[in-house]
């Protein structure tokens, strides 16, 4: 097998037995798909590299992985991408047996077009993040903390996740008597420098 890597020797040698003849048939199709493959490691897994990552498999407790780097962009005719398992890793689900997966033929040719969208230069395109909601605070939260000017001064200063979880607490009170309360406990963590959630964090 051309440009085998020993770390992926190694990595095979240490799954489970059901596990590495898995393993061993992925890397074989992967190779004969594409001679110029080379082995890497990355993220403490196997990859298959060819002018960029190809592909990529991984071997748990129960079950096997095999997920292609630039699965969004490939045509996928036979519908294979598509994890329906949520607790699986990778575009094929939980693989256990060599027969979980799709016919050599039908494989090689996945794995020859990640290639080809290598050798062509398609990158992927990420959209852009979303942006965060603007924090609209509720006047009469505004008017609360100024009267108690280190909690304001603090709640401002904060980050938006700390300020939201406070404006969360608050705005979900159902009566105005719960509202002043949660207010007046807001006022006393924040004098403290205290977030909401300051319980829970390490």
């Amino acid at each position: 097998m051309p440009s085998c890597n020993p770390q992926h020797d190694a990595y095979i040698g240490k799954a489970a037995d059901f596990a590495k003849p898995i393993l061993i048939h992925l890397r074989e199709l992967v190779h004969q798909a594409c001679p110029e493959i080379e082995e890497t490691i990355k993220w403490s897994m196997p990859f298959f590299e060819c002018k960029g990552a190809v592909c990529n498999m991984a071997s748990f407790k129960q079950h096997c992985a095999f997920g292609f780097w630039k699965g969004s962009l490939l045509t996928d005719p036979h519908n294979l991408l598509s994890v329906k398992d949520n607790n699986a890793t990778g575009q094929l689900g939980r693989i256990t047996a060599v027969t979980d997966m799709p016919s050599a033929e039908i494989l090689i040719a996945y794995i020859r077009e990640a290639v080809a969208l290598n050798e062509k230069g398609v990158k992927v395109v990420k959209g852009k993040p979303a942006e965060k909601a603007e924090l609209l605070i509720p006047d009469y939260f505004v008017d609360f903390l100024k009267g108690h000017p280190k909690a304001e001064t603090q709640f401002n200063q904060y980050a938006y996740s700390h300020k939201k979880e406070y404006l969360e607490w608050i705005t979900g009170a159902k009566t105005e008597a719960t509202r002043l309360k949660r207010m007046q406990s807001a006022v006393a963590l924040l004098s403290e420098g205290k977030s909401k959630n300051w319980k829970y964090q390490k």
